[in-house]
């Protein structure tokens, strides 16, 4: 099909705007980047743009030697991986009786879940209701909580609609239970969006570190993204300790851009080895025939 000169012309307009956002998204993190690889001296004069101005890694030696850090690392790793596994079952037994027509209260389930996701009770009945569990302060309350997203469920939901209703019926006659249909049918054909939610969660729980200043005072089990917000309002301390000759000037900075690099880096090693399943899993989750 030979496309029209407007139409050209559209296509050259939205490839520009998306090369300017790619680039305003860019941009930041190479900043920041070529920050975390510069000396102290070179920061104070403002002299790094998008390039290490004289080159080092002491401040990554010294983030990576506190084990403090890396164990906040390691922590936030396991939180991550616990709590997308466990938000994907949670979503996933949610989502898929709501598929059968035939379920008695389907309406009602579908109406009560979905007030959940505009209306929530807030942090005082949620911190009421962890302490009466007995939840503050104990590990599980970085990943039992808020372990299923309504929004989620419904694109979990949408997708397991799209499979063809005659797959389940051959199952059925073949005498396959609703959980073997779901794990034997449903679930192989539903990578994509399984992938994208995966992601999702993922996301979410790497970044996370409000339920953690809320409901965790124990500072072994502080996520990386915890750790980082309290290290960047202790600059200002280290900032005066510099002024008074106590630590090298700049150093606070190089230290903070070298925190929130490893912090970020990680996270973002995951998106490539979804981004196939991510365009195809959300489009199909929002189409229902």
């Amino acid at each position: 099909m030979v496309k029209s000169r407007e139409s050209k012309y559209l296509d050259y307009i939205l490839v520009a705007i998306c090369l300017g956002v790619i680039v305003v998204c860019i941009l930041p993190m190479i900043n920041l980047l070529a920050r975390s690889l510069s000396s102290a001296e070179y920061l104070i004069r403002n002299e790094v743009t998008l390039w290490p101005k004289g080159f080092n890694i002491e401040a990554y030696k010294l983030v990576l030697g506190d084990s403090k850090y890396t164990w906040a690392m390691v922590w936030t790793a396991i939180i991550t991986v616990a709590g997308t596994f466990l938000s994907l079952f949670m979503t996933t037994i949610c989502a898929y009786p709501l598929t059968y027509d035939k379920l008695k209260g389907r309406k009602f389930f579908s109406t009560y879940i979905l007030f959940t996701m505009y209306f929530s009770a807030g942090t005082i009945p949620m911190y009421l209701l962890l302490k009466d569990l007995r939840l503050l302060n104990h590990p599980l309350v970085l990943i039992v909580p808020y372990c299923l997203s309504v929004f989620n469920m419904i694109l979990m939901r949408n997708y397991l609609y799209t499979i063809p209703d005659s797959l389940r019926e051959s199952a059925e006659i073949d005498g396959a239970s609703p959980t073997k249909i779901l794990t034997s049918v449903y679930l192989p054909l539903s990578t994509p969006v399984i992938a994208t939610l995966a992601l999702f969660y993922a996301v979410g729980r790497w970044n996370g570190f409000s339920d953690a200043l809320m409901f965790m005072n124990k500072r072994e089990y502080w996520p990386i993204q915890l750790l980082l917000y309290n290290l960047i309002n202790a600059v200002s301390s280290i900032e005066t300790y510099s002024q008074e000759g106590f630590t090298q000037p700049g150093l606070s900075e190089t230290l903070k851009a070298a925190a929130i690099m490893i912090a970020t880096i990680p996270i973002l090693l995951v998106y490539p080895w979804l981004q196939r399943y991510f365009i195809q899993g959300v489009t199909l989750g929002a189409i229902k025939e």
